[in-house]
């Protein structure tokens, strides 16, 4: 299987109950993935072949290779 270099983004929830949902890529975007974090948990999870976006739902913290970004959720 050839390594790819695919980007990785951390979620650390702010409460409990916070969901992160993969999207996946094509023609036809859907959830594939839904993670449901409580208060202090972090995910560290990658874009890959099949996931082409995340959802964060909650408060929480997102850090990426392109900065950090705060839900106001």
């Amino acid at each position: 299987m050839e390594e790819k270099d695919y980007d990785y983004f951390v979620v650390k929830a702010k409460e409990n109950g916070v969901h992160v949902i993969g999207l996946t890529r094509g023609q036809d975007t859907k959830f594939h993935h839904t993670e449901k974090l409580d208060k202090g948990e972090v995910l560290i999870a990658q874009f890959t072949d099949h996931t082409s976006a995340v959802k964060v739902r909650g408060k929480a913290t997102v850090l990426t290779k392109h900065g950090k970004v705060e839900t106001d959720e």
